[in-house]
Formats: structure tokens, C-alpha cells, sequence
């Protein structure tokens, strides 16, 4: 695209090359950001996974968090409303 050029659409053109350069470093930023977690998640042994399960309960204990120890059940209301759901699919196709 030469700097005089009045062709319609070509700042349109250049507008998604933008946008599409931009959502590529954004995929690869995201891409950084995500193995430098997986990195730090594995660095730790299964004993200090452990440890520090163990720290974080007690850290939550103590502020007088109120943890369920079992989810709450619905009485097979959900499991009932999604298996509906997949039949109806099921009878479209």
C-alpha cells in the first residue's frame, strides 16, 4: 500500500493486519505466561505439594473459614435436567 493510495478498503486491510499482529502477541504472551505456571507447579515434590496443602487448611482453619468438607447434593435434580438435555440433542440429529 503506497502512502497516496485512496484504493476503498485499504485502510480497512491495514486496520486487520494490525489487529490480527496484535492477537498474535496476545496468544504468545498467553502462551509465556502459562508455562511459566506450569514450570512453577512442577517444581514442587509431591511431599511439598503436601506441606503446603496442609499449611493452607490450617491458614484457613484459623481465619474461621467455614469449608464443606461435601458438596452440597441437589437430589439428582442437575444429573436429571442434563441427561434431558443430551436426550433432546440426541433426537435433533
Amino acid at each position: 500500500m503506497l502512502a497516496g493510495d485512496r484504493r476503498p478498503g485499504a485502510g480497512t486491510l491495514k486496520l486487520w493486519k494490525v489487529l490480527g499482529v496484535a492477537g498474535l502477541a496476545g496468544v504468545a504472551a498467553t502462551g509465556i505466561a502459562v508455562a511459566r505456571g506450569e514450570r512453577r507447579r512442577r517444581s514442587y515434590g509431591p511431599d511439598d505439594v503436601r506441606a503446603r496443602l496442609h499449611q493452607r487448611h490450617a491458614e484457613a482453619v484459623e481465619a474461621g473459614a467455614d469449608l464443606p468438607v461435601e458438596p452440597e447434593s441437589d437430589g439428582g435434580k442437575r444429573v436429571g435436567r442434563l441427561r434431558r438435555a443430551w436426550t433432546r440433542l440426541a433426537r435433533r440429529q
